[in-house]
């Protein structure tokens, strides 16, 4: 319950305290500027641990963005590592082009958040 809140007032309304994460976890609840969408390299992704946020770009141009909260206990994603997001508290590690495990404990994908490139800068969130 307490991880809920604190989750929440972060912006964020993910569910992945104490075990799987949830369907409904969804990322900033308003859109949020990431910065420059250079910062991400093509073929690889970038965290961005103050809005929770990991965002690769597969493809020049094709940017995904998931949230950097793990989906087994609710930690924030601590490094990218080649393809995979690694989570420093039990190791879970997600593919950053499509959120999915890669390796556990964690059961469950990152939840899928909404990117967009505004005038050269990542705009992460529902639209405004």
């Amino acid at each position: 319950m307490l991880c809920g809140a604190a989750l929440a007032a972060l912006g964020l309304t993910a569910a992945a305290c104490g075990g799987a994460g949830s369907d409904d976890a969804e990322g900033p609840e308003k859109p949020v500027d990431l910065g420059e969408a250079e910062a991400v390299p093509v073929g690889g992704a970038k965290l961005y641990p103050e809005q929770k946020m990991l965002v690769s770009q597969p493809g020049k141009g094709d940017f995904k963005g998931f949230s950097a909260v793990c989906t087994h206990q609710g930690s924030l994603l601590g490094e990218v590592d080649g393809d995979v997001a690694v989570c420093p508290l039990h190791g879970s590690r997600f593919h950053v082009d499509t959120g999915k495990v890669a390796h556990g404990p964690a059961t469950e994908a990152l939840p899928s958040v909404p990117v967009k490139v505004r005038d050269g800068k990542l705009v992460a969130g529902p639209e405004s």
